[in-house]
């Protein structure tokens, strides 16, 4: 009899041993907030290194359960991105002067965790003896790149943008629209604010490409840089 208790209490354990754990989630990082440059700052001095170059320092808030931070900083004249990694919530990076950048933080965690994103800033690197500056890139709000977009009983769609400009000088902004390449000017507008929206006549089922040039009082200008969409 105790020899069938002891083999009942033997299965018992085999039979626990085998149960599945259950898995681990890796918990996510929160999204880092940004702190400097300030959005839309003017004229950022940073630290000169030399007659082109500038030190900027980068500061956002600690995210909870990051580990590491990735910064990054776009040129907003040439499009162009770079990465900076980051083991705390700040870093200096050298940056062109006299030309105007946008910048966000990624909060990274433990391994299968997903990475959080922060909002973008944009901010106006100074340059040396530079008088007026040139207005930010004209920011496309929509079509959205690669958007579908039905056209009303006219055939009319809305383009709209928002633009910035440090000097607080802007004038006016051409307008391309062209089934290829957005070299077509098609509308020059007189600057009344900067959030700006107009219907344009389309096609349907025709894929368009767009870009807003903006120009201030100096004449400097800057391009949005290039969007398509497509009409149904």
């Amino acid at each position: 009899m105790k020899r069938i208790v002891l083999l009942f209490g033997s299965l018992i354990l085999l039979v626990n041993s085998c149960t599945p754990e259950e898995p681990v989630v890796p918990i996510n990082p929160s999204a880092p907030t940004l702190i400097s440059p300030a959005n839309d700052e003017t004229c950022l001095d940073g630290t000169s290194i030399n007659d082109s170059q500038s030190n900027v320092d980068f500061r956002w808030s600690s995210a909870a359960n990051a580990l590491s931070y990735e910064l990054v900083v776009t040129n907003l004249l040439t499009q162009s991105s770079q990465t900076y990694p980051a083991t705390s919530n700040q870093t200096t990076v050298a940056l062109t002067k006299a030309e105007p950048y946008s910048w966000s933080v990624k909060s990274i965690g433990e391994v299968g965790s997903i990475p959080s994103l922060s909002t973008q800033w944009k901010f106006y690197l100074a340059g040396d003896a530079v008088i007026n500056y040139a207005p930010f890139p004209s920011e496309l709000i929509s079509p959205r790149s690669g958007a579908n977009v039905t056209p009303d009983i006219n055939k009319l769609i809305e383009l709209n943008w928002n633009a910035l400009d440090v000097d607080d000088d802007l004038t006016q902004f051409e307008v391309y629209l062209d089934k290829s390449d957005a070299t077509t000017l098609i509308k020059t507008l007189e600057f009344q604010t900067e959030e700006v929206s107009i219907e344009v006549e389309v096609e349907n089922n025709t894929t368009y490409f767009w870009k807003i040039i903006a120009i201030d009082t100096n004449q400097n200008n800057s391009s949005s840089g290039v969007y398509s969409f497509r009409t149904n």
